[in-house]
């Protein structure tokens, strides 16, 4: 066995869980079930094996930046409720 039911309890009362007999019984087969399958993979040959951290390689996918005109001050402020000519008028929260 991979864990122990002291170390379940431990870890348990770490995380501040309440586990009933059954659960503690129960979250250590899970716990060495899981353990038990990360030691069969340490079994496998890895050498010269790039680590990924994704399946497919991703390069960065944004566009390059290119400058443009920006909006008119006009343009800008048509969408808007209400406005002055130079900002949005909003009502004051404070």
């Amino acid at each position: 066995m991979k864990i122990s039911r002291k170390e379940v309890e431990h870890v348990a009362s770490l995380a501040r869980l309440n586990m009933s007999e059954k659960e503690l019984e129960r979250m250590t087969g899970q716990l060495d079930t899981i353990l038990s399958y990360v030691d069969k993979l340490d079994e496998l040959e890895t050498t010269g094996v790039t680590p990924t951290t994704h399946a497919f390689s991703i390069n960065n996918a944004f566009r390059e930046d290119e400058v443009q005109e920006s909006l008119s001050v006009k343009e800008a402020l048509a969408n808007g409720p209400n406005e002055n000519g130079e900002a949005f008028v909003v009502p004051r929260i404070i």
